[in-house]
């Protein structure tokens, strides 16, 4: 009789230990992005975003990413510059391919969901067509970041 009542408190508090760890595994943030510049977008968004990741997973959690693209920021998720704004600038035109590459790899290795806003889009007269194919259109950055933050997102500006 003692052997089963030790069971089931065994079973009983493996099960309670296992529905913690599965109750916060999976952290979310949503990343606010309207800065044009180069090193923001570099040292911020893609080192914050593989140093968070390696973060939780050393701690065996999960980081579900969301990246909202206004401002500034359009122009290193697009693949053609041309007859933009953007077109002009060396150290961007330089840097293209390289960032090209760390981006695509966050999105497919690290799962991270790049969503530009289309509303701004439209007010610059850019092509959507032109954007990264990894990079997907939100109605507008304010309802990208109201729909990531009611879904329990953690707020983290790059300006």
């Amino acid at each position: 009789m003692t052997k089963y009542i030790y069971l089931l408190i065994m079973i009983l508090f493996l099960g309670t230990t296992s529905a913690q760890c599965d109750e916060g595994s999976v952290k979310k943030v949503v990343y606010d992005f309207t800065s044009g510049d180069l090193k923001q977008l570099e040292k911020r968004l893609i080192g914050g975003i593989i140093s968070h990741t390696t973060y939780y997973q050393s701690k065996l959690e999960e980081l579900d990413v969301r990246v909202i693209i206004h401002g500034d920021g359009y122009k290193f998720f697009m693949k053609d510059l041309n007859n933009t704004a953007y077109a002009y600038q060396p150290k961007l035109l330089a840097a293209k391919n390289d960032l090209q590459k760390r981006l695509n790899t966050l999105a497919s290795q690290y799962g991270v969901h790049f969503l530009v806003c289309e509303a701004g889009v439209k007010h610059h007269k850019l092509n959507k067509k032109a954007f990264y194919p990894f990079v997907s259109m939100v109605h507008n950055a304010a309802i990208g970041l109201i729909d990531a933050q009611n879904a329990g997102y953690a707020y983290l500006p790059i300006r």
